[in-house]
Parts: structure tokens; C-alpha cells; sequence
């Protein structure tokens, strides 16, 4: 262990301070109730001001993030954000902002809402949205919110039922049983794709609609979506757009033109805010003109949604232009493609074809495996690839692929850092066919290696020492 690689209790010496603060111009506390005062000091580590920088800075040298690294992380759209976005967000007059504030104080904010409405309904073919949800997930509760809202203002309440396709992100049927809607599941066929045939007996009078993303999570296109969306109208059930596959399509297809009446937007992913670790998110919801009196009476946030993600994703609309917004889509496919054609001789491609903005493989060709000695697996190359300081794409999903490895390269990064990509990933290949115990033991170069990442979540330590 390097000195600094030292926990900050670690590195406490009695009587070291690292910082001068001015004398407490607040009461002496003996206001307070008996039992919310301290009846001893707090005990915390004794350290120099450098000790404290040289701590944490370290600490934020072993997180990954797209401003360290490539992050191919499939289905989450994991790309660059453009640093313009932060900086107008952080504008003072949008940065000070309260929601309890007098509507005259904040009819900027308003005209953001106003504007951004009328892109998203452009950019997406839906009539209006609703910013009220604060992620994804939230997104599609409020949308199967509004889906059940428009059965019941019709009088319609046998609809409980809601297909969700078996490629769907895992959300979706969540997200309905949470909604109280029973979900009922329809397969894809081995091109990926749903199995029309396989759906039209499932259509009937309980059926509220489907949920689906086109391109679905394996990231190719149902080619068959107008039939799909035909035969839901035709049993009166409405179509649920899960827009976190959104990217591809900016400025190229629109959900509305294909027949879909509810979509959310993840645009902390599709308009480029930062995400990951919890937040933030916006996940504003859009609907048909037929549905629009439904909206006013879902109400899912306290306020308007999360205003700062909002605004950022209006920076992003408004930094690329009507023109430039269609390039975003058109260099996501074109590098996943680039990507997979690249690398389908050494890893098993189980679905050939060209792909929207991200692919699955299912494994290696040649994963090394012989008597008495196990070959590599999905989690042994996503552990690996962490040696050559590339963050993992996703592992084990979609759950169609026992060793599902799902790519998604998204239109920023340049064709050399997915060239470097692509030759990492050639040289794991290798490795695992000659040497996988290389594979299985990595990483080696990360400051923990593989953690029991299930007791880890169960049983988490949340502090250095025990009280």
C-alpha cells in the first residue's frame, strides 16, 4: 500500500490541524434539548491541510467516469457531456432559482419549460410533455399512470393487463406491477425481434397496452412496428415508448410517426447530462394529442421535475440545432457497427445484421476452456478490461444470451479511442484463449480487485470505525 493510499483516520497524529475557521458567532447550543447535545467530543481524524487535499483527491482517482475514460456501458447512453451545458446551468439567474419563488421571478425557467416542450415534441412526434418525473423509472410509472388514467376516464376498467416484450429493460415490468397492471410477457423470435404472431393472441379486451423500445435492448429495429401498433389499437390498448434506446434515432425516425401514444425521455442519457451513481435524472413524460387532458391529473413531484437537467439537455438541443441533432444518431450506429464487425471473429455474435447504437455478443469464440481448467467468462473480460483503463460495457443482459455483453460506443467518442477499444478487446480475446487463469484473476492493476459484490451491497460499511 502506498502511503496515500492510507484511509485520512490513518493518517491522524494528535494535535496536527489543517484548518483555521473564524470564532462561532452562533449561541452556545445550551438551547438545545438534552437529548439532541453531544455528551462527548466528536471524533475525527487529526490531519494536515495537504493530508485532507492529497485524501480525497486520490479517493476521486479511483472512481471511472466518462471524463476519465471510455464507458461503452449498453442501454444507459454513458457519452460525454459537453461542458456549455454545465456552465449555463450554473448561470446565477437559473442557478438561484426556488421553486417557491413568485411566478414573476421566474419566467425564464418558465420560457426553458415552454421551449424544451416544443423541441422534445418535435424532436420525439408526441403532442406535449410533462416534466414532473425525475428519472427514467419515474418516467415510466407516469406514463402507465396516464395509460390507466385514459382507460378510466372512458369508462374502460377491465383493461389490468400490460405486455412487456422479453428483451424489455428490466424496469418496464417492474414499473407496471408497481402501477397495479399484471404484466404479461411476449417473445422474441432469433432475429431478435418480437414474434407478431406470437402477440396477436394475447390482444383482447383486458389489455391496457404494451411497453417497448424500438430499437429494442438488443439494439436493432422492429422492423414490424407499424403491424404491432395496428393490432394494440385495433384491440383498443395504447403503445408505451421506453425512450432510454432514444439515441439513435434523434432527428432521424420519430416514436409518434411509428404509433406510439406515451413516451418518456431519459435525458440524462439521450441529452447528454451527466448520470450514474443515483442521479440526477429527468425522465419527462410525452403524449399523443388524444391523451392530453389525462396529463394534469397525474402529478408524481412535488414541483416541476429537476430543473437542472432540464436545462442542460436545452443547452445540448440547442448547441447541436435541427441540422446537427440528426449526426447524433447517425455516428452512434455507425460506431457500434464499426465495433461489432470488428470484433465478431474472436467473440460470438449470436444475431447478425446491422445494429441501431449498440450490439450484444454472448461470450467468446474460443474462451480458453479445458480439462481442469475453466474459460473465461463474460465477468472475466469486463474485469480485464478495467487493467487496460476502460470501464465494462454491460454483463449478463438482456437475459436472452447466457453470457450476454452488451456495446454501446454512443456518436463521442473518436474513431482512435475506438480503435484502442477494439484492439484491447482483440488482445483479451487472446489472452483467454491461451492463458483464461490471466482472465480470471483480474483485475490486477485496480485498487480492490473483486470484491463479493453481493455481500458488499447486503452488508455495506458505511464508516471507517465501529460505535
Amino acid at each position: 500500500m502506498k502511503y496515500y493510499d492510507k484511509l485520512v483516520f490513518e493518517l491522524s497524529k494528535e494535535g496536527r490541524c489543517g484548518f483555521s475557521l473564524p470564532l462561532n458567532s452562533f449561541p452556545s447550543g445550551a438551547e438545545l434539548p438534552a437529548a439532541l447535545r453531544r455528551e462527548s467530543a466528536l471524533e475525527l481524524p487529526e490531519v494536515s491541510e495537504p493530508d485532507v487535499v492529497r485524501h480525497y483527491t486520490n479517493l476521486s482517482q479511483m472512481n471511472f467516469g466518462v471524463d476519465t475514460g471510455f464507458y461503452p456501458l449498453g442501454s444507459c447512453t454513458m457519452k460525454y457531456n459537453p461542458k456549455i451545458n454545465e456552465e449555463v446551468a450554473a448561470l446565477q439567474g437559473f442557478a438561484g432559482l426556488h421553486p417557491l419563488m413568485h411566478a414573476g421571478l421566474t419566467k425564464g425557467a418558465l420560457r426553458v419549460y415552454q421551449e424544451m416542450n416544443k423541441a422534445l415534441a418535435a424532436i420525439t412526434g408526441m403532442y406535449t410533455f410533462t416534466f414532473d418525473p425525475c428519472a427514467g423509472a419515474h418516467g415510466e410509472l407516469t406514463g402507465l399512470m396516464i395509460m390507466r388514467q385514459y382507460h378510466m376516464m372512458r369508462g374502460d376498467l377491465g383493461r389490468t393487463k400490460v405486455i412487456v416484450p422479453d428483451s424489455a429493460h428490466g424496469t418496464n415490468p417492474a414499473s407496471a406491477a408497481v402501477c397495479g397492471l399484471e404484466v404479461v410477457e411476449v417473445k422474441s423470435l432469433e432475429n431478435g425481434r418480437i414474434d407478431v404472431e406470437a402477440l396477436k393472441p394475447l390482444l383482447g379486451p383486458d389489455i391496457a397496452g404494451i411497453m417497448m423500445t424500438n430499437p429494442n435492448t438488443l439494439g436493432l429495429f422492429e422492423t414490424q412496428i407499424e403491424e404491432i401498433a395496428s393490432l394494440v389499437h385495433g384491440c383498443g390498448g395504447l403503445l408505451y415508448y421506453d425512450g432510454a434506446n432514444m439515441n439513435p434515432l434523434m432527428g432521424v425516425a420519430r416514436p409518434g410517426d411509428m404509433g406510439f401514444d406515451i413516451m418518456h425521455l431519459n435525458l440524462h442519457k439521450t441529452f447528454s447530462t451527466p448520470h450514474g451513481g443515483g442521479g440526477p435524472g429527468s425522465g419527462p413524460v410525452g403524449v399523443a394529442k388524444h391523451l392530453e387532458d389525462c396529463i394534469p391529473d397525474i402529478r408524481v413531484s412535488g414541483f416541476h421535475g429537476n430543473f437542472g437537467v432540464i436545462l442542460r439537455a436545452y443547452a445540448y438541443i440547442l448547441a447541436l440545432g435541427r441540422d446537427h441533432i440528426r449526426k447524433v444518431g447517425q455516428y452512434a450506429v455507425l460506431s457500434a457497427n464499426y465495433i461489432k464487425e470488428s470484433l465478431k471473429d474472436v467473440y460470438k455474435l449470436p444475431i447478425e445484421g446491422v445494429c441501431k447504437h449498440e450490439f450484444v455478443f454472448d461470450g467468446l469464440v474460443n474462451d480458453g476452456a479445458r480439462e481442469g481448467v475453466p474459460g473465461a467468462t463474460t465477468l472475466d473480460v469486463a474485469k480485464r478490461l478495467l487493467d487496460y483503463g476502460f470501464h465494462a460495457p454491460t454483463i449478463y443482459f438482456p437475459l436472452l444470451f447466457h453470457q450476454a455483453l452488451m456495446i454501446e460506443p454512443t456518436e463521442t467518442e473518436s474513431k482512435e479511442t475506438i480503435d484502442a477499444f477494439i484492439e484491447v478487446m482483440r488482445k483479451i480475446a487472446a489472452e483467454a484463449a491461451v492463458d483464461p487463469e490471466i482472465l480470471h484473476g483480474a483485475p490486477h492493476c485496480t485498487p480492490i480487485s473483486r470484491p463479493d459484490e453481493t455481500a458488499a451491497a447486503r452488508n455495506p460499511i458505511l464508516k471507517y470505525q465501529d460505535a
